[in-house]
């Protein structure tokens, strides 16, 4: 019997302004709640149904449609990208910079491929986790938000090589439109969301009325909305682009329980999600985040003691998590403070939805791990 009391009591203490938690198995929803209010101004009470932006948690519904794409043989995991994206088929890697702040390259020991992509040890970053990508854009002209150029920038090591937090699911995603000819957000829609079920997924290109707006805490911890909106620009951003529900969200979670399938509608084969659930960097830890700008996102490790690998499209935890999750589950999170977890030896998951900056955010964080403890209690 889940004790029903202990995710309000640890968002009593969060200092947050709304959130959703969801706790489900194969089977359906084992738990579901949702509290505080979607917008401080407002005071709009947050529901089961609010529209948040899931940010990164876009990334593993963007490695599910790549994976469909290597299941029907239309692109392999370990070719060459560059054939299928022209703009990653001379990588550079970045040297340092010069005496006047010019970028230094030289060609990258091999190809990127799209394994590379959806494991994130392309070489790619960040610019707001990796002050050379932040430094290399300083000197070449900062791109705008939203804008292709926005992703274009040197390796900072070759492939294979490392693990490092990056834009590479938005390269992941632009082959899906370049493999099938369709925009990603119209792909998806149809081969994803549609089969999941998940109604209320998708690219926007602003945020809806009645959507949760994204806080920030004033010098006093006060709450106060501070508009901020990741979708939109040029493309459909397969890295943190999409808005969704929590019930949507937890359809997906429950599809990776069932092996790719939900109320009778398959979007993979079993054997595809087996291999999208196993560890695929071996000896390189995975997981651990800096940051260029930590009024954005804070460091972030989600186990600090342990090897921790990734999937082809999760965090996966090689020990016992603190909370009950067993070795092997998977998991990862939105830049707005909302997380999820799935555990296949278990058959369980959540998923926990707040629009808080920045992330790693102390309250949510404890609020993410007393849904989990209540899960497995």
């Amino acid at each position: 019997m889940i004790d029903q009391t202990a995710f309000a009591q640890a968002f009593a203490s969060a200092n947050l302004p709304g959130a959703v938690g969801m706790i489900v198995d194969a089977g359906g929803t084992r738990f579901s709640e949702a509290l505080g209010v979607a917008d401080v101004n407002s005071a709009a009470a947050m529901a089961e149904d609010t529209q948040f932006q899931i940010a990164s948690m876009t990334k593993a519904l963007v490695s599910l449609a790549a994976m469909q794409l290597v299941e029907q043989g239309r692109i392999g995991l370990d070719d060459p990208i560059g054939t299928v994206l022209p703009d990653l088929a001379d990588p550079q890697v970045l040297l340092g910079f010069d005496p006047q702040g010019k970028p230094l390259l030289r060609a990258a020991a091999r190809p990127i491929t799209l394994r590379h992509l959806l494991t994130h040890t392309a070489g790619l970053g960040y610019f707001f986790i990796h002050p050379e990508v932040l430094q290399y854009f300083g000197a070449v002209g900062m791109p705008a938000p939203g804008s292709i150029a926005s992703l274009r920038m040197p390796l900072m090591f070759d492939p294979g090589e490392r693990w490092e937090y990056s834009v590479a699911i938005d390269w992941a995603g632009l082959a899906v439109e370049a493999v099938t000819g369709q925009r990603l957000g119209d792909y998806m829609a149809e081969h994803v969301f549609a089969p999941l079920g998940m109604t209320a997924t998708g690219f926007h290109q602003s945020l809806a009325e009645g959507a949760a707006q994204v806080h920030v805490r004033d010098g006093e911890g006060k709450l106060k909305v501070q508009p901020m909106f990741l979708g939109g620009g040029e493309f459909d951003m397969g890295g943190g682009g999409l808005t969704g529900t929590a019930p949507d969200y937890a359809r997906f979670v429950r599809a990776m329980l069932r092996g790719g399938e939900l109320d009778g509608k398959r979007v993979l084969r079993p054997e595809t999600v087996a291999e999208m659930c196993r560890n695929q960097t071996g000896a390189l830890r995975a997981g651990y985040m800096g940051s260029a700008m930590p009024n954005l996102a804070q460091p972030y490790d989600t186990f600090p003691d342990q090897h921790t690998g990734w999937t082809l499209g999760f965090l996966t935890n090689p020990e016992p998590g603190p909370n009950g999750r067993s070795a092997g589950s998977l998991a990862w999170a939105g830049i707005f403070n909302s997380y999820y977890w799935i555990d296949p030896a278990k058959g369980l998951g959540g998923v926990f939805m707040s629009q808080l900056s920045p992330f790693g955010d102390a309250g949510a964080l404890a609020c993410f791990g007393a849904l989990e403890r209540m899960a497995y209690a």
